[in-house]
């Protein structure tokens, strides 16, 4: 693998970790390109590997038995996910990894972290950390969907994306570059309201939204519409 070990370290999880410690799991670890629309591994797979996203995008996704599919998180460069193997023996994925572009990871053995977290502490209470703040936004997402109005779940998504992905843009504002269905899946509705919601945004000068892609062009109006306060 060619990657500097040390960039690791900008990975969450890693954070704490000696260069000895990155340079152990960089030797470990398998880099795996995928094509735009193909899958790193799918829910119900065994979790044998870890990853972490080098580039560009990809996103975690469940699907219930009707086919009905929830986009749970979107996977920016440098973080890790399908963590679950390196805690619970037996484990399989609880959602399938698509990537939104071509991108590529690293895939690690769960097995090695799970030695490695025998005697470096630091990876146990990071790893916990990390596990504790998706607990936490699903919870949240969870209350959303449970009590909040879809205009208010959709500018929840949208501030949710710009804190995983979003990008400062040359012509002012955040650029999030995503599909439609996407933002539908994260905020429990239909892609045609989000279209008309998007729409309504737009004339009011908040976002400019196209195909694929979402400038944020008032951020404090998107937060006020999230608060529910009026415009």
């Amino acid at each position: 693998m060619n990657i500097e070990p040390t960039k690791l370290r900008q990975v969450n999880v890693f954070q704490n970790a000696t260069d000895e410690d990155l340079k152990l799991i960089a030797q470990h670890a398998i880099e795996r390109s995928i094509e735009e629309g193909e899958f790193f591994f799918f829910q119900g797979d065994p979790a044998v590997y870890f990853y972490v996203l080098i580039s560009v995008r990809a996103k975690l996704m469940q699907m219930n038995p009707a086919g009905q599919q929830v986009n749970l998180r979107t996977i920016s460069e440098w973080q890790m996910f399908g963590a679950l193997g390196a805690v619970r023996d037996n484990a399989t994925y609880l959602a399938t990894a698509q990537a939104l572009e071509q991108s590529t990871a690293l895939a690690v053995k769960s097995d090695y972290l799970r030695e490695l977290m025998q005697t470096r502490p630091y990876l146990s209470f990071d790893l916990m950390k990390l596990m504790t703040t998706y607990i936490q936004e699903m919870q949240e997402r969870y209350r959303e969907l449970a009590t909040e109005k879809v205009e208010r779940r959709i500018a929840h998504a949208l501030l949710r994306l710009v804190a995983q992905m979003g990008t400062k843009s040359p012509e002012g504002g955040i650029e999030l570059t995503f599909t439609q269905q996407d933002l539908a899946e994260m905020s429990g509705t239909t892609l045609y309201t989000v279209s008309r919601v998007l729409s309504e945004w737009q004339k009011l000068g908040v976002v400019e939204a196209g195909r694929e892609r979402v400038l944020i062009r008032k951020p404090h109006e998107l937060v006020k519409i999230s608060e529910g306060a009026d415009r």
